[in-house]
């Protein structure tokens, strides 16, 4: 079933992403931590995916054993930078016949020793160009988009981001999950300018428990993410008070309450980032939605 279509009824609800162990002697704990947070009854799991296609067998593995044997409604991440057809198509084809019906498209980070002209010879240069060839290639798949709220750290402007996202979505894609962030005034900002420009899908909020002090190294290495003040001081203080069990609390406890602010004002649901994490998830979504 496509996601959309689940969205469309105006369930209230909370979604969750996992990241594929790259070792496959690592699966049977993923897989039970994934067992574990089906409990969550998640309108959907979504599975990242390697640069370039790296890790692309085994995320097909993945979510074909997570739609058919754990029942989840699974969308599969999807890169296209330096890409060609006939493997997406493969991909695709893969997914279909696997009945996944969800993708998450997005340009991705080409793996550092691709060629130069693989890139420049490959039709695929940002997710625009994915949403457009899987709308045309496979019509049965429902493709969902980013969005960034802090602005994507290569955009030219906040302007020149929000066209590209309404570009992704007058091509097809049906509703966007957002980058991580930790203040909700970013998220509503946001949305009130994409509002503006004429975006009306749906833009889920996508949220991140910050468990470790290293875990805020990532962040802003990875995404750049604004971390207001008051919360940086509330975990470096933990951290004083009582190492990373004490980090994991405050960490948990904000997400809580970003989910919290998030649904009262409104919002249908929140994506999850689990960083495969189960136990700080069920803390964080105990009683979140009735």
């Amino acid at each position: 079933m496509k996601i959309a279509d689940k969205l469309a009824t105006g369930c209230r609800f909370v979604s969750v992403e996992y990241f594929p162990p790259k070792e496959r002697q690592d699966w049977p704990a993923f897989f039970k931590v994934v067992e574990r947070l089906a409990s969550l009854n998640p309108l959907f799991a979504s599975v990242t995916y390697g640069a370039g296609g790296s890790n692309q067998d085994a995320t097909l593995e993945i979510v074909t054993h997570m739609q058919q044997q754990l029942g989840l409604e699974t969308m599969a991440h999807l890169t296209c930078v330096g890409a060609q057809a006939d493997r997406l198509n493969r991909f695709l084809d893969d997914l279909s016949k696997a009945g996944i019906r969800n993708i998450l498209a997005l340009r991705g980070d080409p793996p550092l020793e691709t060629p130069v002209e693989q890139l420049t010879e490959s039709p695929f240069h940002f997710a625009s160009d994915l949403v457009s060839f899987v709308g045309q290639s496979h019509p049965e798949m429902g493709v969902a988009v980013a969005a960034y709220p802090e602005t994507h750290p290569e955009a030219i402007s906040p302007e020149a981001d929000l066209g590209y996202l309404k570009l992704k979505m007058d091509l097809g894609g049906a509703f966007a999950v957002t980058q991580l962030f930790f203040d909700n005034q970013l998220y509503f900002d946001f949305v009130k300018r994409a509002q503006g420009r004429g975006i009306t899908k749906l833009i889920i909020p996508g949220i991140l428990p910050v468990l470790n002090l290293k875990m805020i190294e990532r962040i802003k290495q990875l995404s750049g993410a604004f971390i207001p003040p008051d919360f940086m001081a509330a975990l470096e203080a933990a951290d004083q008070r009582g190492g990373a069990a004490e980090v994991r609390k405050v960490g948990v406890a904000h997400a809580r309450k970003q989910a919290e602010e998030l649904l009262a004002s409104g919002v249908q649901g929140v994506h999850l980032y689990t960083f495969n994490k189960a136990e700080a998830i069920l803390e964080l979504t105990e009683g979140l939605l009735p």
